[in-house]
């Protein structure tokens, strides 16, 4: 494809979780998402996350996920997994416990666990460091801007004690906002912590500050044009693949994680069932399909004209 640069962003999916037309876990759908996930050149795997549809879990079916994602991958790319679903601090570090003891490389906290949506910085640090107390001395780890059942994005305040115990090394950004996530950036900076922008209108402009990569929903649709465009980032093609992606991206609201399986299941060769638990799959009309098809008829012919080295436009 066209371009260089000297950076290399990377692309993790938040990964679905397949199921059976019984409605449980499909554990052999699961191995074939993996290994289609590897195969299209991500760089690690967020297990157990929100497109996972973890509220909607049992704690057995969340581990399980987890558990078959790590075997699946067999070391090739890293694993990192959620699952702090509860409300009590005693709760969540038995369930984040449970997932690091499955060789999870990175356990992930849900920033919304830490404290209600009307309380401010000082119970949510007075909470993380609970917690923190709890766990695995040795357990490496993250934090995810979770928008269910409220978003928090994290606070300077709050990033300031995190940076501060030395035990963070991810954070999924959800906040959409690309001046706060240059704040958060400059507070990370010289930090053992990695951020990776989860919103496709701000990816770009986020790389360029320093981001490291996208972790988002997307990825389960073209995991290959965001390996393009966060290693491309100063390709004269990058802004009009960027404005494309984001256009695209608004698909996430057609009933999403369903037009997702039908899109792997019927375009990309993972047969999977439309099976949800946070959607009704039997809502997957004629007309969500024609857009879900046309958007992978676009995106076949950007990646086509990048292979090729044509200008996009």
């Amino acid at each position: 494809m066209s371009g260089t640069s000297n950076f290399a962003g990377e692309v993790w999916p938040v990964m679905l979780t397949p199921f059976t037309k019984e409605n449980s876990i499909d554990e052999d759908g699961l191995c074939r998402l993996t290994e289609w996930y590897i195969n299209n050149g991500v760089n690690g795997l967020f297990a157990a996350c929100q497109s996972s549809e973890i509220f909607y879990l049992t704690f057995r079916e969340r581990l399980k996920i987890t558990e078959i994602t790590i075997k699946a991958t067999a070391g090739r790319v890293p694993v990192i997994a959620s699952g702090n679903t509860s409300d009590s601090i005693e709760d969540q570090a038995k369930e984040l416990n449970a997932i690091w003891g499955l060789g999870a490389d990175a356990v992930i906290l849900l920033s919304n666990r830490l404290a209600k949506q009307s309380e401010g910085s000082e119970v949510w640090i007075s909470n993380l460091h609970k917690l923190l107390d709890k766990l695995d001395p040795d357990m490496k780890l993250g934090i995810y801007e979770c928008p269910y059942p409220y978003k928090r994005v994290i606070s300077e305040e709050e990033m300031k004690a995190m940076v501060d115990t030395e035990r963070f090394y991810f954070v999924k950004d959800t906040c959409c906002d690309a001046a706060t996530i240059r704040r958060k950036l400059s507070q990370i900076k010289g930090s053992m912590i990695r951020l990776f922008n989860a919103n496709t209108a701000t990816l770009l402009e986020s790389l360029r500050d320093g981001a490291d990569g996208y972790c988002g929903v997307m990825v389960n649709f073209h995991p290959e044009l965001y390996e393009w465009l966060c290693s491309h980032i100063d390709d004269p093609n990058a802004d009009t693949v960027s404005d494309i992606l984001t256009m695209c991206s608004f698909i996430e609201g057609q009933l999403y994680p369903v037009n997702a399986k039908w899109h792997l299941s019927h375009l990309r060769n993972v047969p999977i069932e439309l099976v949800s638990r946070t959607q009704d799959c039997a809502k997957m009309n004629d007309t969500i399909i024609s857009e879900v098809e046309q958007m992978e008829d676009l995106v076949r012919k950007i990646r086509s004209s990048l292979k090729s080295g044509a200008g996009l436009l």
